[in-house]
Protein backbone atom coordinates (compact mmCIF):
# COMPACT_ATOMS: atom_id res chain seq x y z
CA UNK A 1 0.00 0.00 0.00
CA UNK A 2 1.55 3.31 -0.65
CA UNK A 3 0.62 5.68 1.67
CA UNK A 4 0.99 10.02 2.02
CA UNK A 5 1.14 11.10 5.25
CA UNK A 6 1.41 15.25 5.66
CA UNK A 7 0.32 18.47 7.43
CA UNK A 8 -2.06 20.71 5.06
CA UNK A 9 -3.39 24.41 6.24
CA UNK A 10 -6.77 25.56 5.31
CA UNK A 11 -5.40 27.21 2.23
CA UNK A 12 -3.48 24.04 1.06
CA UNK A 13 -0.02 24.87 2.17
CA UNK A 14 2.47 22.45 3.40
CA UNK A 15 5.99 24.55 3.34
CA UNK A 16 7.64 27.63 3.61
CA UNK A 17 11.00 28.53 2.28
CA UNK A 18 11.96 25.28 2.78
CA UNK A 19 10.72 24.17 5.94
CA UNK A 20 7.78 23.21 7.77
CA UNK A 21 4.88 25.91 8.14
CA UNK A 22 5.00 25.73 12.28
CA UNK A 23 5.84 23.55 15.14
CA UNK A 24 2.88 21.41 15.94
CA UNK A 25 3.91 18.49 18.67
CA UNK A 26 1.17 16.40 18.24
CA UNK A 27 1.69 16.35 14.75
CA UNK A 28 4.97 15.21 14.69
CA UNK A 29 3.79 12.82 17.35
CA UNK A 30 1.19 11.13 14.91
CA UNK A 31 3.80 11.05 12.37
CA UNK A 32 6.33 9.14 14.43
CA UNK A 33 3.45 6.41 15.56
CA UNK A 34 2.12 6.28 11.54
CA UNK A 35 5.40 5.83 10.21
CA UNK A 36 7.36 4.01 12.65
CA UNK A 37 8.58 0.24 10.92
CA UNK A 38 7.76 1.39 7.95
CA UNK A 39 9.57 2.33 4.84
CA UNK A 40 9.22 6.27 3.79
CA UNK A 41 10.46 8.33 0.68
CA UNK A 42 11.28 11.39 0.55
CA UNK A 43 12.55 13.88 -2.21
CA UNK A 44 16.78 15.28 -1.01
CA UNK A 45 15.45 18.96 -0.03
CA UNK A 46 13.30 17.12 2.75
CA UNK A 47 15.48 14.40 3.98
CA UNK A 48 18.21 17.52 4.59
CA UNK A 49 15.74 19.23 6.41
CA UNK A 50 15.12 16.86 9.35
CA UNK A 51 16.54 17.12 12.23
CA UNK A 52 17.47 13.98 12.75
CA UNK A 53 18.63 12.13 10.07
CA UNK A 54 17.70 9.11 9.12
CA UNK A 55 14.72 8.83 10.41
CA UNK A 56 14.92 6.06 13.04
CA UNK A 57 13.08 2.42 12.44
CA UNK A 58 12.48 3.34 9.02
CA UNK A 59 13.93 2.17 5.81
CA UNK A 60 14.50 5.64 4.59
CA UNK A 61 14.72 6.00 1.14
CA UNK A 62 15.51 9.44 -0.68
CA UNK A 63 14.49 10.08 -4.25
CA UNK A 64 16.58 12.92 -5.93
CA UNK A 65 17.83 13.76 -9.12
CA UNK A 66 21.47 14.62 -7.77
CA UNK A 67 24.37 11.59 -8.75
CA UNK A 68 26.45 12.58 -6.11
CA UNK A 69 23.87 12.12 -3.45
CA UNK A 70 24.69 9.49 -0.67
CA UNK A 71 24.05 9.35 3.14
CA UNK A 72 24.41 6.98 5.51
CA UNK A 73 21.42 4.54 6.35
CA UNK A 74 19.74 5.99 3.42
CA UNK A 75 18.65 3.51 0.19
CA UNK A 76 19.06 6.33 -2.88
CA UNK A 77 16.65 6.19 -5.98
CA UNK A 78 16.78 8.81 -9.03
CA UNK A 79 13.43 8.39 -10.76
CA UNK A 80 10.00 7.26 -10.00
CA UNK A 81 10.01 4.04 -11.71
CA UNK A 82 12.89 3.40 -9.57
CA UNK A 83 11.42 4.08 -6.62
CA UNK A 84 8.47 2.11 -7.73
CA UNK A 85 10.10 -1.27 -8.22
CA UNK A 86 11.13 -0.91 -4.61
CA UNK A 87 7.74 -0.22 -3.69
CA UNK A 88 6.33 -3.10 -5.64
CA UNK A 89 9.35 -5.82 -4.06
CA UNK A 90 7.33 -5.46 -0.45
CA UNK A 91 3.52 -5.19 -1.29
CA UNK A 92 2.49 -5.91 2.28
CA UNK A 93 4.14 -3.17 3.39
CA UNK A 94 2.63 0.27 4.04
CA UNK A 95 5.21 2.51 2.13
CA UNK A 96 4.92 6.04 3.21
CA UNK A 97 5.91 9.28 1.11
CA UNK A 98 7.05 12.16 3.29
CA UNK A 99 7.52 15.00 0.39
CA UNK A 100 8.53 17.93 -0.60
CA UNK A 101 6.02 19.38 -2.43
CA UNK A 102 7.29 17.83 -6.12
CA UNK A 103 7.27 14.49 -4.06
CA UNK A 104 4.00 14.57 -3.87
CA UNK A 105 2.50 15.49 -6.70
CA UNK A 106 4.17 13.02 -8.38
CA UNK A 107 2.98 10.47 -6.58
CA UNK A 108 -0.43 11.58 -5.86
CA UNK A 109 -2.40 9.77 -8.14
CA UNK A 110 -0.86 6.73 -7.23
CA UNK A 111 -1.58 6.78 -3.43
CA UNK A 112 -3.86 4.22 -2.08
CA UNK A 113 -4.06 6.18 1.45
CA UNK A 114 -3.64 9.89 2.95
CA UNK A 115 -2.72 10.31 6.20
CA UNK A 116 -3.90 14.41 6.88
CA UNK A 117 -3.43 16.33 9.45
CA UNK A 118 -5.50 19.52 8.68
CA UNK A 119 -4.13 22.73 10.20
CA UNK A 120 -6.95 24.80 10.78
CA UNK A 121 -4.87 28.17 9.58
CA UNK A 122 -3.68 29.49 6.72
CA UNK A 123 -0.14 30.99 5.89
CA UNK A 124 -0.67 33.74 3.20
CA UNK A 125 3.12 33.46 2.75
CA UNK A 126 3.34 30.16 2.02
CA UNK A 127 5.03 28.46 -1.27
CA UNK A 128 4.64 25.11 -1.07
CA UNK A 129 1.21 23.39 -1.76
CA UNK A 130 -0.34 20.00 -1.67
CA UNK A 131 -2.97 18.53 -4.81
CA UNK A 132 -6.51 19.17 -4.29
CA UNK A 133 -8.10 16.01 -2.48
CA UNK A 134 -11.14 15.84 -4.23
CA UNK A 135 -14.02 13.94 -2.70
CA UNK A 136 -15.04 12.06 -6.07
CA UNK A 137 -11.70 10.58 -5.31
CA UNK A 138 -11.22 10.13 -1.78
CA UNK A 139 -13.08 9.05 1.02
CA UNK A 140 -12.99 9.84 4.34
CA UNK A 141 -12.69 6.76 6.72
CA UNK A 142 -11.39 8.22 10.06
CA UNK A 143 -11.25 11.73 11.46
CA UNK A 144 -10.32 13.20 15.11
CA UNK A 145 -10.24 16.65 15.97
CA UNK A 146 -8.23 18.91 18.57
CA UNK A 147 -8.37 21.97 19.75
CA UNK A 148 -4.87 24.17 20.42
CA UNK A 149 -2.93 24.01 23.85
CA UNK A 150 -0.02 25.48 25.35
CA UNK A 151 1.96 22.82 23.21
CA UNK A 152 -0.20 22.96 19.82
CA UNK A 153 -0.78 26.63 18.38
CA UNK A 154 -3.64 25.40 16.46
CA UNK A 155 -6.53 23.73 16.27
CA UNK A 156 -5.93 20.64 13.77
CA UNK A 157 -7.43 17.44 12.69
CA UNK A 158 -6.50 13.92 11.60
CA UNK A 159 -7.87 12.72 8.51
CA UNK A 160 -7.58 9.47 6.99
CA UNK A 161 -8.67 9.04 3.71
CA UNK A 162 -9.25 5.94 0.88
CA UNK A 163 -8.62 6.42 -2.97
CA UNK A 164 -12.22 5.66 -4.18
CA UNK A 165 -12.47 2.56 -6.22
Amino acid sequence: MLSIIVAISENNAIGQKGGLLCHLPADLKHFKEITSGHPVLMGERTYLSLPKRPLPNRRNIVLTDNPQFAAEGVEVVHSIPEAIQLINEDPAAEFFILGGGMVYRQFFTLADKLYITRIHHSWIEADTFFPEIKDSEWQIMKQEGYTSDDKNPYDYTFIEYIKKK
